[in-house]
């Protein structure tokens, strides 16, 4: 163990002394962030500058501009990756709000449809069909029935729509 022990002291005596490195002080840290904010890319001349204006190494100055562009970069990551998160949330809720008012449209379309085909059979059976319509229409002055091809009486979709809507067709 005498051997081992004697061996360890050797070792520490050769290392030279400015490898232990010191912890910056919160002075050092502000000065290090506020040149950092304005520079990300440590140059040779600024590292010896600062170096000599902290009063450490330069490597040391070298590993604190690395680390903290490594940390910079993470950050920005998060940040745009919080950015995109906020933006695919919005698009998400606009695609479910259009997808509701597809099937809203979808359901009023079936609705229209279904009242110009039952119209339009009654027109066939009885040629002199006379179709109620909401103030709103008649305010138009114009009849929801137009004369067909032989002499039947047709419904206009736009004027049936216009009816359908005006009097609650719309959801």
């Amino acid at each position: 163990m005498d051997f081992f022990h004697s061996q360890t002291q050797q070792k520490q005596q050769c290392l030279p002394k400015h490898t232990i490195k010191k912890r910056l002080t919160e002075d050092q840290v502000r000065l290090l962030e506020r040149t950092f904010t304005t520079t990300k890319k440590l140059e040779p001349e600024l590292k010896v500058q600062l170096a000599n204006q902290l009063g450490v190494p330069p490597r040391q100055i070298a590993i604190w501009y690395q680390n903290k562009r490594a940390r910079w970069k993470t950050q920005s990551l998060e940040l745009d990756y919080n950015t995109l998160q906020v933006r695919l949330e919005n698009a998400l809720a606009d695609r479910r709000r259009l997808e509701r008012e597809v099937v809203r449209l979808q359901e009023e379309l079936w609705r229209a449809q279904q009242m110009v085909f039952a119209v339009n059979q009654e027109t066939a059976a009885q040629p002199a069909v006379h179709l109620s319509c909401n103030s709103s229409c008649d305010d138009r002055g114009s009849s929801s029935l137009h004369e067909g091809v032989n002499g039947t009486e047709v419904l206009q979709l736009e004027e049936l729509y216009a009816c359908l809507y005006g009097a609650g067709g719309g959801v």
